[in-house]
């Protein structure tokens, strides 16, 4: 372990093929979401490789021998969610657009499940974090030096990402918001373990994603930015210098947005993008004030809009309503909805659960409580960015959200290791070991009577 906290490559990939064949799969994944090599070279999109490696990893888990049946309130949270999107598409204004877009969440629900039944080892877990934090580097520093060639100038489509969930500039921040936090907890974690090198590649990575949210000129996820440096500030307490030190950046930062990026927050509200939103807002809520059961129907938002206002499309065609809670509202109702809500919820409150179980178990995986403070923020970045943009099925929440499962569910593992020894009735879920008797020391057995 002390090997893989320093995210030694040559350990790293040591361990990787010690692992079972179900982990090769969905590590293999992971490589397709977030490096997706088969948009990139179209030689080897011949096969939906994505599915076929979550076949591999369905089929073959049964045979890991590592494998757990994770058992999480989360679990029925994201069952619950998916049967109710099954309800509003079977009772929806148009059926067969829903069913159409059956596999958008079928696949992330899935998929959360593979995770947190499979990456169930310290070990594993590093090296799924690692694949997780060298994509997301790829695309970070790709996105950084794309904004300082550009002399640090706005151009109006902002920074495009790899084709896939993250090619659009604004998804691409969300993205970034989501890797950013985790890779500095991790800097931080890891700075009195490693050499400067591994330090500075992970805080490169934090500061690479936040040039590309700045680089990528999506207000939203700027304005998510600044509240996670601010939670980051608050939450560690920062000395006074380092406060003037982020202050100092966060000055360089606006010094260095373009004049037209700055001009966009100042006509923010007004613009044709501010107002098409507000049209899909206004019009989102009305859909949830007549269908508040289950909504319009599982992706039913943009057809409807079209049909019920065709003279409030600003630019042309109905698009998503560009809210994840109106997005869901409208998708699932406010059943949906509240499901949605407590799934959020959730990541912050497995957070704190694991950070409270780390300070009572010292066998627990001391990169822990640091991933689960990184995962916790970029939750919150997610939040807030989500309020301008149609992200809710995306693989921003569910990874995270399996990430968070996942380790807490290799914490609690760790504490049930340790647990004392109950004689009697001993608490659901423990391992009941009897009481070994100790040979007899001569001289300390009592005197024993003849009753006969």
């Amino acid at each position: 372990m002390d090997k893989l906290y320093t995210f030694n490559p040559k350990a790293l990939w040591s361990q990787f093929w010690k692992e079972n064949f179900a982990f090769w799969m969905i590590c293999a994944y992971m490589v397709l979401q977030y490096f997706d090599p088969l948009r990139i070279y179209h030689v080897l999109d011949f096969l939906p490789m994505d599915k076929v490696t979550l076949g591999l990893a369905l089929l073959t888990l049964p045979l890991d021998p590592r494998r757990r049946w994770v058992r999480d309130a989360t679990n029925v949270w994201m069952t619950l969610f998916w049967l109710t999107t099954v309800a509003s598409s079977a009772f929806a204004t148009y059926p067969a657009i829903s069913w159409s877009h059956w596999f958008d969440f079928f696949g992330w629900y899935v998929i959360y499940f593979l995770i947190i039944n499979t990456v169930t080892t310290s070990e594993r877990y590093l090296i799924f974090i690692a694949i997780f934090l060298l994509a997301n580097f790829k695309m970070s520093f790709f996105g950084a030096r794309t904004w300082i060639t550009r002399g640090f100038g706005f151009v109006s489509w902002g920074i495009e990402g790899p084709p896939g969930f993250f090619q659009n500039s604004a998804d691409l921040s969300t993205e970034m918001l989501m890797f950013a936090p985790v890779a500095f907890e991790l800097a931080l974690f890891v700075k009195p373990r490693v050499k400067r090198v591994t330090y500075w590649f992970l805080m490169l990575g934090a500061v690479s994603g936040a040039m590309t949210v700045l680089g990528a000129s999506s207000r939203g996820a700027q304005v998510a930015l600044t509240a996670q440096a601010t939670w980051v500030a608050i939450e560690r307490k920062l000395k006074l210098k380092v406060l003037l030190a982020i202050a100092v950046l966060a000055g360089i930062g606006w010094a260095l947005l373009p004049a037209a990026e700055k001009a966009r927050f100042t006509s923010a509200g007004t613009d044709n993008t501010s107002v098409q939103r507000l049209y899909y807002w206004t019009a989102g809520l009305k859909m949830i004030e007549h269908h508040p059961i289950l909504g319009v129907g599982f992706f039913n938002f943009s057809p409807l809009y079209a049909v019920h206002d065709p003279y409030k499309l600003v630019h042309g065609t109905a698009e998503l309503p560009h809210n994840i809670f109106i997005q869901v509202g409208t998708d699932a109702g406010l059943i949906g909805l509240a499901i949605f809500l407590i799934l959020i919820f959730r990541n912050f409150q497995i957070a704190t659960e694991i950070r409270r179980a780390c300070q009572n178990n010292k066998d627990a995986p001391e990169f822990a409580p640091s991933v689960a403070r990184g995962l916790v923020i970029a939750t919150l970045g997610f939040v807030i960015a989500g309020q301008f943009n149609t992200v809710s099925y995306y693989p921003f929440l569910w990874i995270n959200l399996a990430l968070m499962v996942s380790l807490a569910n290799i914490v609690r593992m760790t504490a049930e290791e340790r647990a004392p020894v109950y004689l009697g009735s001993a608490p659901s879920g423990s391992r009941v070991t009897p009481p070994v008797p100790s040979a007899p020391v001569q001289g300390d057995l009592p005197a024993t009577r003849n009753l006969q």
